[in-house]
Formats: structure tokens, sequence, C-alpha cells
């Protein structure tokens, strides 16, 4: 099977190199080969390869780990689906029903994500970014399963020529590319990207948000919880207890309300070398310990929310998969250590401080990475002239 698919390549490829009929296309030809084999060029100066993990598997290892969250996605969007329409949800009606909703989803971020992604490495002479796969894959995620098809399109779009085309390409962008595109949707099109209605679809009608039904998210029970101290009572009486937020059992984002397998995908990630756990334990350390100093500094006149235990600012409102998915990017965050667990632990603090004091802005989670993809070269470069600094006095 390999060497016929190898063989395949061989033969298409003279019919794309420089003199060939479709030579214009290379670049297309050339992001399609190299999922299947590596580039045969060998490398003819410095940096050498030093291992068989190029940009392009580097990528791929991110979108194997994302693709349970979009199953589970398909099957909470199903599963809440049905219950939205005061059915028992059953496993494979589920599935079906959340394959119509998300699925278009994704083919459309792939097909404008890709459109781009060629327009630009044709206009450029260059190889198409491998960038595109995680980005095309990390932004329907982010995504209610009650977005229109158009606006999907736009917000892939943004996010691609806005948010790194125009700055280069992959490895020159300053900001997270897929955050880039929902937060685009998010300030374009308020109507469809919040509120309690938008997170559920009826059976049978993928675009179309469930008029008669609406469940207030976790967020928003979180922030309007009346009492001191019972915000994690609030919850649990509304149908929302700590397991059932850990697992994800309940209306967000397509990939972003399952805990648990965005800590699976973490580690994943940790493990091969691809996210640095200092990122990582920086924003949880942020998230935790903001949260205890808003507990202990929390009074009788303050809102109930200052109360919520920290660990289930960690559970609710994607900010698991920010973590994981979003604040790893190794583009849009910094490159020395130190500025790594500075950026990871400030991510965890604002997203925290823009939930409770800025109900405008229930998740938190993107705008705080989105802020701190803009400080990014500046912890980097602080770091250094520390570090230059320290060097040159022991001289």
């Amino acid at each position: 099977m390999k060497k016929t698919i190898q063989r395949f390549f061989e033969t298409l490829r003279p019919r794309f190199e420089k003199g060939g009929r479709f030579q214009r296309w290379y670049a297309f030809y050339e992001s399609i080969e190299t999922i299947f084999f590596a580039p045969g060029v060998p490398t003819t100066a410095t940096p050498h390869v030093r291992d068989s993990l190029d940009v392009k598997r580097y990528m791929a290892s991110v979108v194997v780990v994302l693709l349970p969250l979009l199953v589970f996605g398909m099957y909470n969007t199903g599963y809440q689906s049905q219950l939205a329409s005061g059915k028992t949800p059953e496993l494979l009606l589920s599935f079906w029903i959340g394959f119509k909703a998300v699925i278009p989803l994704v083919i459309v971020s792939y097909l404008f994500g890709f459109g781009w992604e060629i327009v630009f490495a044709r206009i450029r002479g260059h190889e198409i970014s491998e960038g595109v796969f995680v980005t095309a894959m990390l932004f329907p995620l982010t995504l209610p399963p009650t977005t229109p098809l158009w606006q999907a399109a736009m917000g892939i779009s943004f996010g691609v020529v806005i948010g790194k085309e125009i700055f280069g390409g992959t490895g020159r962008n300053f900001l997270n590319p897929a955050l880039a595109g929902r937060a685009f949707l998010y300030f374009a099109y308020p109507v469809q990207m919040s509120g309690d209605a938008v997170w559920t679809v009826l059976s049978g009608a993928r675009q179309t948000a469930v008029d008669a039904f609406s469940s207030a998210t976790p967020l928003v029970v979180a922030f309007e919880a009346k009492t001191a101290g019972a915000v994690e009572e609030a919850l649990a009486e509304v149908g929302y207890p700590f397991w059932k937020l850990f697992f994800g059992l309940y209306p967000d984002s397509i990939g972003a309300s399952s805990t648990f397998l965005c800590l699976v995908g973490a580690l994943v990630l940790m493990a091969i070398g691809v996210a640095s756990y200092r990122i990582i334990v920086g924003d949880i350390l942020g998230v935790v310990l903001t949260g205890a100093v808003l507990n202990l500094i929390a009074t009788e006149g303050s809102i109930p929310y200052m109360t919520m235990n920290p660990l289930y600012h960690l559970i609710i409102g994607g900010t698991a998969f920010g973590i994981a998915f979003m604040t790893t990017d190794p583009v849009s965050a910094p490159d020395l250590h130190p500025a790594r667990w500075i950026y990871g632990f400030l991510i965890g603090a604002l997203t925290v401080l823009i939930r409770v004091f800025n109900p405008a802005f229930p998740e938190g989670i993107m705008l705080a990475i989105l802020f701190m993809n803009v400080f990014a070269p500046l912890l980097d470069h602080v770091v250094l002239k520390f570090r230059l600094r320290r060097r040159i006095a022991n001289v």
C-alpha cells in the first residue's frame, strides 16, 4: 500500500514541478504529498533536522489529539439537542444529530482556511503553511453548534488572513489565528455567538437555535448566584454538578466543554514535547491562586461569584480547552522558559478577573489569551535583558 501511494505521487510530481503543466499549483500538491511522506529534499545548510518530527507532523500530532474532542463535541451536540426536544437521548441518534451540525462547520473551516493559504502561497511563491491544519480544526471547536456556515467562513477567513497571513504566515503571527477568528465573530455577531439559546440545536434543523428551550450555561449560573458561598450549590441545582462539568455534558462550544478530554490531550502533548508544561502549569496556578485570593478578600457585600471554589473556574467555560490547546501555541507564546511561566500565570489570572468583574465577557479565557499574545514578545525581551544584565555583571 505504501509503495502504491508513493508511486502515485512520483507519477504526479513532474507535472507540478518547475516546467510542468501545473507548476503554479506545486504548493497545493506539496501540501498533500507531505501528509503521507516526509520531504525527500536533504538539508543543505544549518539548522539541520535532529529527528523525524518536522513541522507538518508537529501540527498533525495536535490534530490527532483534537479528534476525541471533535467526536465528543458531536455527541454532546446531539445529546443536548434531544434533551431540548424533550426526548431521552440515544447514543447513535445523538452522534448523527451532532454529525450533521458539526461536520459542515469543520468542512467550511478547512475549505476556506486552505483556500486562503493556497492563495497566499501562490502569490508569495512558497509552500503552503502547515499551521492551517491546526487552525482549521481548532476554530470550529470554539464555535456554538448553531453558528451559520457563512459566519464560520468569515471567521476562519479573518483568522487566517488578518490574524496570520498579513504578518507573513505561520511563525510570524503574534496572535493565535483560531482565537482571532473567534473573537472577530464574537464582536461582529454577538447575537449568534452569545446568550443561552445558541448552544443547542433542534433535531433536524442544523442551524436553528432552540426557541422554546433556553438553558443557562454554567458561567451564567455562577455569575447570577444569589448567595455567597453557594455558587456550587446553585450549579448543582440546575443540573451542573462537579463531575458533569468535568466530563462536559452541558451546552457549550462544540469542543470546549470536556475538561477530562482536554486534560488527557494536554498530557499527551506535553509527553511528546509539543506543548510546554510551564505554560500549562502557569495557567492552572494563575486560575487557582487568583480564585483563592478572591475568596479571601470577599466580604458580605461582594458578589457571590467571588466566593466560588477556584477549581470550578478550571472546569467551566472552556478554560481547560484554552489552556491545553490555545495558550500552548508555539508561535504566539513566549520562547524563553521564565517568560512562559509568567505568560501562563497571567492568562489564568486574567481569565478569572474578566469573568468575575466583567459580565459582558463571561468566557474570559479568549480575551485573556489574545491580550497576553500581544505581550508575549515583551516578556521574552524583559527576560532576555535580565539575563544579559546578570551575565555582564559576572564578567
